[in-house]
Parts: C-alpha cells; sequence; structure tokens
C-alpha cells in the first residue's frame, strides 16, 4: 500500500481494478474512510489501485489548506467535529470510531499522535517556526475552543494519513496534484479521465467525484456589474472564497458596498480589520464591552443582505438532560411515503409542513422537559393533541397558546428567517442601533441556557437534513432549505459577533438592513445601495464586494470536469442548479432519468448535499451515510470487475 505522489505516466495495467477519486478533501477523504471500512467484508483481499486527483492537499483539500490567514477560524467548537462514524449514523457498513477534533488535540499534546507537516515543513526555519505554533495552538484547544482552520488542516491530514494506512493490503493510494479536466467512456465500460499535465488518461472501473465547493462563471448580473466597474474605473469583487480573494485593492477609508452577511462575509471582515493590522482590547467579563482600535488601513463595510442580519451566532452551551426523541414526524417512514407515492411530491404541499412539524416538536419537546416551568399543561397531554393537529392549523395555534404563555418561548419559524420584515427606521443612525440590539440580543440568547428549547431546534435541523438528503431535490427546490439551515444553525462563533459589534461601534462597519439592491448609476459612476430597512436612503461607493459563495450551477461552473459531463449529457441539474444523483447512492443521474452505474457525485454541489463533510459527534452524519452507501456500491462493483480479471486467461494461457 502506498500514498505518494504519482505525476509521472506510468500506466497501472487495465486488468487492475482501479477508482478514481477527483477531489481529496474532507469529502473525498470520508469516502476513503469507508472504503477501508467495508472493503474487508466486501472485497475479499482483492487488489485495488485507487487514485486521488486534486492539485491541493490530500485530507485538508482547498476550503481547509494549511496555507490560510492564522486569523480565519472554524465556525465549529473543536468538540462539534469529527470525520469518524458512530453508533448514532444509520448505515450498513461497520462504525470505525475516531477521535473528534478536541480529543485528536489532547492526543497530539500528549504525544499520542502527530499532525501531519505543512507546507515547506523540511524548507527553512521559517517553517519549523511555523509547525510550532500550530502546534502551540493545538495544545491549548479546548472542547469549547474555535479552532483557526490551519489546525482543522492539521486534523484532516491526520485523518487521511490514518485512513491510507487502515486500507487492507494490496490497495494501492496514488497521488496525483493536478485537476481532472474531463471523464468519458462507455456505460458498461471503464471509465477513462484525463489530467491537467498528463498524456495518458488515467483507466478506471469507477468514478467518485467529491468536487467540494466550486468557482463559477458570473452570472448576467454580475457580468453587467463588472462591466460597469470597468468603464467607471470602479473595483468588483464577484462571488468568491473569502480566502483567495484579492482585497488589497480595496482602499483604506474608502467606503466598501459589501452584498452578503454570512460566512464569507465574516472572513471578509477578519481579514479586512485584524488582517490590516487592527485590534481588540477588553470584553473580558460580563459588562465589559470588546473595543477595535483600527490600524486606518480598513475600508468602511456597508453590509447587507436579503435578510439584513448576519448568520445567528453559534449556540454557546451543550446539551443537558433529555434528547429530544428525532425523528417524530420527519423520518424514513414518511420519506418513504413521499417517495412510493403516485404523485410527485410538492415541496410546499406536502414536505415543508412535516419540516415545519418536526422543529416545533424538537422545540417544544426541549421546553416542556428542560423549562416545565414556563408551561401550563401536561406534557404528555401537549404531545398527543400537538401530534393530532395538523401543521399550521387554527388548533395548533390555540394550543401552543395555552399551553406556552410567554410568546418568547413560542417557536415563530417566519420571525426567525425574516426578522426584519416590516421594520423601519428613520435614517442609517436609527439602523445601526436597532441592529446593534439585535445582535446583542441573539448573542444573549444564543448563549444562555434558560433558552435550551433553540438547541432542540438545532438538533430537529440536523435531523431533518437527514431525511431531506433521502429526497434529493425534492426537499429544496431553489435552495430554500439550505439556505434557512445555514442561517439558523451554521452562524458563525459567539466571538466573531462581538467583534462585529465593535467594528460598528467603532464606524468601521455600517448596516444597510434587509432586502439590500444595488444600482449602478451610469451618469455618477458609483454603485449605489439601499435597503427597505430605511426608505428612501441610499449608499454610494467606488467598490462592491459580493460576500458570498458562487452558484454551484454546472452551466456556469468553472470545473472543466463537471462542464464537460453538463454538455455531454452525462448529468443533469435540478431547478436549484444542483447536479442531480441518486439520494440512495450518489449516483449520477443521465439525462435519460437512469443514474450511471459507474459514476459517482457526493458533496454540496448535488442534489444529496448534506450540512457538511463532517459533523458533530452522535448526530447521525448524513454525509458518512451517504459516504458508506456509495463506498459500498462501488466496492461491490469493483469485486466483480475483480472477479472477471481473476478469471481471465494470460496471454500466455490464451495461446496454448
Amino acid at each position: 500500500m502506498s500514498a505518494s505522489p504519482d505525476p509521472d505516466p506510468v500506466r497501472i495495467p487495465p486488468a487492475t481494478p482501479s477508482v478514481v477519486i477527483v477531489g481529496a478533501g474532507p469529502r473525498g477523504t470520508g469516502f476513503l474512510e469507508r472504503i477501508a471500512a467495508n472493503a474487508p467484508s466486501l472485497y475479499g483481499g482483492l487488489p485495488l489501485d485507487i487514485h486521488l486527483v486534486d492539485p491541493f492537499p490530500p485530507g485538508a483539500g482547498r476550503i481547509w489548506r494549511r496555507d490560510q490567514s492564522p486569523l480565519l477560524w472554524m465556525n465549529s467548537m473543536a468538540e462539534d467535529v469529527t470525520m469518524f462514524t458512530d453508533d448514532s449514523v444509520v448505515l450498513e457498513g461497520p462504525v470505525r470510531p475516531g477521535p473528534a477534533l478536541d480529543a485528536w488535540a489532547r492526543d497530539v499534546a500528549a504525544g499520542r499522535a502527530r499532525p501531519a507537516a505543512g507546507p515547506g515543513a523540511d524548507a527553512d526555519g521559517g517553517a519549523a517556526a511555523d509547525q510550532a505554533g500550530l502546534l502551540a495552538e493545538i495544545a491549548a484547544l479546548t472542547g469549547q475552543s474555535f479552532p483557526s482552520r490551519r489546525v482543522q488542516s492539521a486534523y484532516l491530514s491526520w485523518v487521511y494519513e490514518r485512513t491510507v494506512a487502515a486500507l487492507p493490503p494490496g490497495v494501492r493510494v496514488h497521488l496525483h496534484p493536478t485537476h481532472a479536466l474531463r471523464v468519458h467512456g462507455p456505460r458498461e465500460g471503464r471509465q477513462r479521465v484525463v489530467l491537467a499535465g498528463r498524456a495518458e488518461p488515467l483507466e478506471a472501473d469507477l468514478v467518485v467525484l467529491t468536487l467540494g465547493h466550486l468557482d463559477a462563471e458570473p452570472d448576467p448580473e454580475q457580468v453587467e456589474l463588472a462591466g460597469f466597474a470597468r468603464r467607471h474605473g470602479l473595483l468588483h469583487l464577484p462571488p468568491d472564497f473569502t480566502a483567495d480573494s484579492d482585497l488589497s485593492a480595496l482602499p483604506a477609508g474608502e467606503p466598501v458596498l459589501v452584498r452578503g452577511f454570512g460566512l464569507a462575509f465574516v472572513d471578509l471582515m477578519v481579514l479586512l480589520t485584524e488582517g490590516r493590522g487592527g485590534h481588540y482590547t477588553g470584553g473580558g467579563g460580563p459588562g465589559d464591552e470588546l473595543v477595535y482600535h483600527p490600524s486606518g488601513r480598513e475600508p468602511v463595510l456597508h453590509v447587507g443582505s436579503r435578510r439584513g442580519v448576519p448568520y445567528h451566532s453559534k449556540i454557546g452551551y451543550g446539551l443537558t438532560g433529555e434528547r429530544p426523541p428525532l425523528p417524530r414526524f420527519l423520518g424514513p417512514a414518511q420519506v418513504d411515503a413521499l417517495l412510493s407515492g403516485t404523485e410527485r411530491p410538492d415541496y410546499d404541499r406536502d414536505i415543508r409542513p412535516l419540516v415545519e412539524k418536526e422543529l416545533g416538536f424538537a422545540h417544544y419537546h426541549r421546553l416542556f422537559a428542560a423549562h416545565p416551568e414556563r408551561t401550563r399543561v401536561d406534557r404528555a397531554d401537549f404531545e398527543e393533541k400537538y401530534a393530532a393537529a395538523a401543521p399550521g392549523s387554527p388548533e395548533l395555534e390555540a394550543l401552543i397558546g395555552s399551553a406556552v404563555p410567554d410568546p418568547a418561548d413560542r417557536l415563530d419559524l417566519a420571525a426567525l428567517d425574516r426578522p426584519l420584515d416590516g421594520v423601519r427606521f428613520a435614517s442609517y443612525d436609527a439602523l445601526q442601533d436597532g441592529l446593534r440590539a439585535y445582535i446583542t440580543g441573539d448573542l444573549a440568547r444564543r448563549h444562555d441556557p434558560a433558552h435550551s428549547a433553540d438547541l432542540g431546534v438545532f438538533l430537529g435541523l440536523l435531523s431533518v437534513y437527514g431525511q431531506l438528503v433521502r429526497l434529493g431535490d425534492l426537499g429544496d427546490p431553489g435552495g430554500r432549505w439550505h439556505g434557512f439551515f445555514s442561517y439558523l444553525a451554521s452562524g458563525p462563533p459567539g466571538p466573531r459577533l462581538r467583534q462585529l459589534l465593535a467594528l460598528s461601534r467603532a464606524g468601521v462597519v455600517r448596516f444597510l438592513g434587509a432586502d439590500t439592491t444595488v444600482e449602478a448609476d451610469e451618469r455618477g459612476g458609483v454603485f449605489r445601495a439601499r435597503g427597505a430597512s430605511v426608505p428612501g436612503a441610499y449608499v454610494e461607493a467606488r467598490a462592491l464586494v459580493e460576500a458570498r459563495l458562487p452558484d454551484p450551477s454546472p452551466e456556469r461552473t468553472l470545473s472543466p470536469l463537471l462542464r464537460a459531463l453538463y454538455d455531454e449529457g452525462a448529468a443533469t441539474v435540478s431547478a436549484a442548479g444542483l447536479v442531480r444523483v441518486d439520494p440512495g447512492d450518489g449516483r449520477l443521474v443521465e439525462r435519460d432519468g437512469r443514474p450511471h452505474p459507474r459514476r459517482f457525485s457526493l458533496g454540496p454541489y448535488t442534489t444529496a448535499r448534506s450540512s457538511g463533510a463532517f459533523t458533530r459527534p452522535r448526530t447521525g452524519g448524513p454525509a458518512f451515510r451517504q459516504n458508506d452507501a456509495a463506498a459500498r456500491s462501488a466496492l461491490t462493483l469493483l469485486a466483480r470487475a475483480a472477479a472477471r480479471t481473476v478469471r481471465a486467461p494470460s496471454p500466455s494461457e490464451a495461446g496454448r
């Protein structure tokens, strides 16, 4: 077994069964881990060649690569990040437990594990100092820490190395640090994967695409804005992974319009403030405000979005006591019924009511279990009547109103999703005060166990995501569910929102409000942004940043591999612009509606996207279940190919 780079044109004999995995980041590593777990029972010690194709380091990949600013964090606590299965994951293959990020850090600190050396570790003293700094970060980590991305990179690299070491004898891993350009080959035959910089394609019995987040060509609006910027000498930064954006041209002290208030904005905020030499003081205790001290090199960020508020803070406490028994109203039986019906399920009619009822059940179960003094009726009686009431019905609203006296304890999904709807401010200054009050309140609530019903909703969101994966694009038309999930469950760490408040007080960040739009003023030669929260007001600037990831659609992707698959009819696209896959095992669906037997696709650009390539321990890990199903299907096909190879006579035998 080997895992060394294989850039030379050595050709693996066609008789050797092989698989090409395009994308060696966390998702590719997770799939490889499931190959290692399932191979002993499904592959029987036969030879296998695995080709990993990715220009970025295996394990971490592009998004989690080590050579990013050390100022950039994960948005999850260390104890909430694992790459390993546990008995909460529903899967056919074996559970192979392993340490979550915090437990791995303790092993490193105790000398029981070693992180992989970073890029250039043998080159000079600077690299050695970087490695020493990484080890110091790891040693200081606790379960409640929000690790830097370079710490996560080290964990993912270690997971990859452990996974390769766990592969059975006879399985060889070949690294190809380049891009895959095209996949072609007969539906029932070996596939050929064309690589950049390699004359001969790789031949494989099957191909697995784990491409992660994709770059994309700009949509028509972005093309128009970019053209306007060129004509007037302005600066326009289109959607991108923020760590890869060139921010150096954004001028100090000048207004910059920012459209997007999610995690891409948080990265932008960090890189343009601390990243330009500013620093914080204070904030060490209750009532002690964090204060930002500008370096003078920062621009002034005017940020807005459709909602007009940042993603909700991560919940800052753990679960104690009884856990909501999920799933309850949207589980395997309900999904089976939706999929087996004669009529195609409609999201708004058939699926969304079940989603809302599931989230409500998780919320109220936690409220009754942890805070019974804030309820008026018997819990068993409430849950019986809740189960019988139709979602959104007057009966359900009356039941909740009678059982939960404080409106603050009731779940209002619409208000959670759009907190500024209908809210108007007299001026931009009043909007700044109002948004700071909103963010302060959100922070307080998300860190107060007295509101642990919110944690129940979070667990409900994870449960729902695990079920919607099986429905594919039926479960998320237009990406609405994914956006809501990210906003409510995948927001920034609390410390980041405290920094945002400090930046707002310092005047470095200004809020634009809800339903933010951007206009190109040809006469004035500037970008103009306005929002619904302050009617009639607007802000002008010579720079515009789109703080969000690119649209994943294969119609505009910059991945030549995915674009070729789409153009050739080997992949279809959902209404949300996602690659359509079989939700059972991730096989690519072709234009004739049939899943391709030799091409798989897993990740955020597919209709079976899950909440992430890694997840909290003991929360079911939908991505782990997908990886396992895909690996088992792949190994079954590869075992048949290997059996044919064993039975085939050699050339000398054939000539006798």
